[in-house]
């Protein structure tokens, strides 16, 4: 993703698939914002081993995450087990729509890690920010999808 297509365009595939993506699995609006302002934070990492050498991080509001998988199990409560697997899932299917834009603009076949969950906030090793997409649903809950590149440094 870092050579194959201008930032513009992949900036604009990852925000219609986090913004479809999460309407449709989840029934939350998403919309870009300016900041991420909770303190409560989860992370959910991809890395994707072949066709790119890049990776996918989505730092969110617990509350925003913990809603969501409200929604998409159609349940008034979730377990800490099921928030992990939600959010692992829900990147999980993010990717793979991004994959699928991806390759119909590139002809490049991309293929990604399973998701790792983090509480807090993770910076993967040996990678550094190429750009950051910060959502807000509206209420009190904000995501950052962040696409990470290799360190140009080689680190």
């Amino acid at each position: 993703m870092n050579s194959a297509m201008s930032r513009n365009e992949l900036e604009r595939i990852l925000d219609q698939a986090v913004q479809d993506v999460t309407e449709r699995t989840a029934g939350v609006r998403l919309r870009q914002s300016d900041r991420l302002s909770g303190d409560d934070l989860c992370t959910i990492q991809i890395t994707f081993d072949r066709g790119f050498s890049t990776s996918l991080t989505l730092c969110a509001d617990t509350g925003l995450l913990y809603r969501m998988a409200c929604n998409s199990f159609h349940e008034k409560s979730v377990s800490s087990e099921d928030l992990e697997e939600f959010s692992k899932e829900y990147l999980n299917v993010l990717c793979g729509r991004i994959t699928g834009a991806i390759f119909r603009a590139t002809r490049i076949s991309a293929h990604f890690a399973p998701p790792v969950f983090y509480r807090g906030r993770y910076e993967p090793e040996g990678q550094e920010v190429q750009f950051v997409l910060t959502y807000s649903d509206g209420y009190c809950g904000g995501a950052q999808l962040i696409h990470h590149v290799p360190c140009a440094d080689g680190n």
